[in-house]
């Protein structure tokens, strides 16, 4: 008996050094694994810093701020991000009603008779230029919706305006709210697309000046921003006749034809442009279309992409009018259904949202040649007005004065390729 118990003590003390050892074991198991997983962190972290420093070390026309949002959201954390936005913004929201504005925010150039305007030349074949934008809200402000010419250049001899601007307030619920729209004389001017530093973000030969070229800026009349990120629209691009990015069928798109024509369009084409675009540049879906709102702007998700359609930002967008003639338009605190509504407004049958936000929307006009006197369509705008004069992170569209060859013939194409094309 005392040899079994003797064993038995034995064989107990066994199995307790036996778990003892195990446990020890376990323990020094569970530190290397702890120490791993700091140290994966640790390392984590320290490759984010130095991409983050990197990154924010390079040449940029953005604030460091506005970039250290982008590097979060183009890094893992575009949905805290937007999320955060979209906080913010429902918060500073503003309150319908109010007191209505005395007087409109100041633009610059003159004042221009248009209803008068078309009469100066030929009867036989006046020239379009658009009638005032009718008011909204009554009784109307001095100058609302009263077009504004802005370029003079005597030596030019121009027979029309090649930009005009105006502003108006665009929603009776909102009487302080102010739209700021421009129409761009397409019989007249030659417009250009221009890469940035970043955007669009595909492998091009040459982004070029990245701004307004010092050479072009004599006939240099109004300056535009683009769409979207790439990455956030899901769009594609064409540059010098080359698909950079996959065209998507569907998607709006601001096209320039090999004839010197522009349009506004549903991409009816596959992912390969046809030899006949010189550019094209495409964000999301038309919101206006045969001269009506798209359907699906209130609950549809084609344009929930960053913020979504119903958040009140800044917003920007380009359209065509029934003449052939462009139409663009930006204002704070819209909807992707309220922009569509300025536009439609305004006189576009097709039309899309360009980029939105405060850092990006500029239109920006220039009172003779040499770009002087540079000055965005309403006042407090986010962006310098000497935006696109220098490096410019985002791609732009600038607008020029045409040649008097040019212009006849885009006069002579503008009929057969502008009106109503799709």
């Amino acid at each position: 008996m005392f040899e079994f118990d003797e064993r038995a003590t034995i064989t107990r003390s066994g199995r307790v050094t036996s778990r003892r050892r195990v446990s020890s074991e376990r323990e020094i198991g569970g530190v290397r694994v702890g120490r791993v997983l700091r140290l994966t962190a640790t390392l984590s972290l320290l490759v984010a810093l130095v991409g983050y420093v990197t990154s924010m070390l390079q040449p940029s026309s953005t604030p460091l701020s506005i970039r250290s949002v982008e590097w979060l959201r183009d890094n893992g954390a575009a949905g805290i991000v937007n999320r955060i936005e979209y906080i913010y913004y429902t918060m500073t929201a503003p309150s319908k009603g109010g007191k209505p504005l005395k007087r409109l925010p100041g633009q610059v150039g003159s004042v221009v008779a248009t209803q008068k305007l078309a009469l100066r030349h030929s009867k036989l074949a006046p020239e379009y230029v658009p009638p005032p934008i009718r008011p909204l809200i009554h009784p109307a402000l001095a100058g609302e919706g009263v077009w504004r010419a802005t370029f003079h250049d005597p030596g030019a001899h121009l027979k029309y305006p090649p930009v005009l601007i105006t502003s108006y307030r665009s929603d009776p619920a909102y009487p302080q709210m102010v739209a700021g729209v421009a129409w761009i004389n397409t019989r007249e001017v030659n417009i250009q697309l221009y890469p940035g530093r970043d955007e669009p973000s595909v492998n091009l030969p040459s982004r070029g000046p990245m701004m307004v070229p010092l050479d072009m800026r004599s006939k240099l009349v109004a300056t535009f921003n683009s769409g979207f990120k790439l990455v956030d629209s899901g769009g594609g691009v064409v540059l010098n006749h080359h698909t950079y990015a996959p065209m998507k069928r569907g998607f709006a798109t601001f096209v320039r034809y090999s004839n010197g024509t522009y349009n506004v369009i549903a991409w009816p084409y596959g992912p390969v442009a046809p030899a006949n675009i010189v550019y094209a540049r495409q964000n999301l879906p038309l919101i206006v279309d045969h001269g009506r709102l798209n359907p699906n702007l209130s609950n549809g998700p084609q344009w929930g992409a960053t913020l979504g359609n119903a958040v009140q930002v800044w917003r920007s967008a380009v359209g065509i009018n029934r003449h052939g003639d462009l139409i663009y338009a930006t204002a704070n605190y819209q909807t992707v259904g309220s922009i569509a509504q300025i536009m439609l407004h305004a006189g576009a049958v097709r039309a899309m949202e360009l980029d939105i936000n405060a850092e990006w929307p500029s239109f920006i006009t220039y009172s003779a040649p040499g770009a002087k006197d540079p000055a965005q369509i309403l006042p407090g705008m986010m962006e310098p007005a000497t935006r696109y004069l220098t490096p410019d992170d985002r791609d732009f569209f600038a607008v020029y004065l045409r040649s008097q060859a040019g212009s006849g013939a885009g006069a002579s194409t503008r009929a057969r390729h502008g009106r109503g094309r799709r």
